[in-house]
């Protein structure tokens, strides 16, 4: 059974950093996308971040620059390092796993809470 497991998330101040953890386990993930997602209380949910088997990478323009997204293939597991992070950044951050992650993520973590205060 496939489990997509979320760490790192936390209240912060506005201007400070964050390091969220997903570990995947339950199959080989070669080949797969790996990526976050996020939702604020009111809103959709809404990408966030993501990166390929080979290590390329795309953000949304909202987090360009304070995030960095990276993986490790041999453990499984995708990071987001989140720099200078503002209010507008509180969400349930999801981790998500898939061949077209960006149309049909196939596999979600829980979520974990991220809240930035002003």
């Amino acid at each position: 059974q496939v489990q997509l497991v979320e760490s790192g998330g936390g209240l912060v101040q506005a201007g400070g950093s964050l390091r969220l953890s997903c570990a995947a386990s339950g199959r080989t993930f070669r080949g797969y996308a790996m990526g976050w997602f996020r939702q604020a209380p009111g809103n959709e949910r809404e990408f966030v971040a993501a990166i390929n088997w080979s290590g390329g990478n795309i953000y949304a323009d909202s987090v360009k620059v304070r995030f960095t997204i990276s993986r490790d293939n041999v453990k499984n597991t995708v990071y987001l390092q989140m720099n200078s992070l503002k209010p507008e950044d509180t969400a349930v951050y999801y981790c998500a796993v898939g061949e077209d992650l960006l149309r049909a993520p196939r596999y979600w973590g829980q979520g974990t809470q991220v809240t930035v205060s002003s």
